[in-house]
């Protein structure tokens, strides 16, 4: 019994290292554990903690039956000494299994919370970075609509900006042909002129003829 019983705990204290590193046996033992876990697995092992625990309250109490004796009788005898060590071995073998069996069952209780934790965040991530790439595309499409619009009015600017010059350009040449026609009038003021002076000359001497 007590032989089994440190196997049992040497093997629950390998199942432990094994748990808490990161190794290649670290997948098959909580594979192991899984399927432990999985179907009759739970009240299997939950009978056979509680007949341990039974088993370890029995040799507790060997134990206390023991020590009363020798307190009422006063002597101690040889095979109670035995008696009692060997109880109280099985008790302390039976405790330290129990409490190897809980810990093996938190670590991976807390090692399965562990990957689910990690799957969701990868989860988050992968959402996040899709909603930041689809704000991103949504961002480039709104500027692409924007420089569609530069672009639009730049053409329109353009195209304003050739209209007044060819307007400019037509008033600039109606301006010459104004300053022409302006520089023809003065041309034919200035010659009428010289042809009515020189009609006033001619009649002024033919009046002075008359009179003499």
């Amino acid at each position: 019994m007590i032989q089994l019983l440190f196997m049992v705990i040497f093997s629950e204290m390998a199942v432990i290292m094994v748990l808490s590193f990161k190794t290649p046996f670290r997948k098959l033992v909580i594979m192991g554990l899984d399927r432990l876990k999985q179907g009759r697995g739970p009240v299997v092992v939950k009978t056979v903690a509680g007949t341990v625990f039974l088993v370890m309250m029995s040799s507790v109490y060997s134990v206390a039956e023991i020590q009363k004796r020798w307190a009422d009788d006063g002597v101690t005898n040889p095979t109670d000494q035995i008696l009692m060590a060997t109880s109280l071995l099985q008790a302390t073998l039976m405790g330290g299994t129990i409490f190897l069996a809980l810990m093996i069952d938190r670590l991976h209780h807390y090692i399965r919370e562990l990957r689910i934790r990690r799957k969701s965040m990868d989860a988050l991530k992968k959402q996040v970075d899709l909603d930041k790439v689809k704000a991103l595309e949504e961002e480039v499409t709104t500027l692409r609509g924007k420089l569609k619009q530069l672009e639009s009015d730049i053409e329109t600017k353009a195209k304003q900006i050739n209209a007044a010059e060819v307007n400019s350009v037509a008033l600039r040449k109606q301006s010459e042909g104004l300053l022409l026609e302006y520089d023809r009038l003065l041309e034919e003021n200035e010659r009428l002129r010289s042809q009515l002076k020189s009609l006033d000359w001619k009649l002024s001497r033919s009046d002075s003829k008359k009179n003499m």
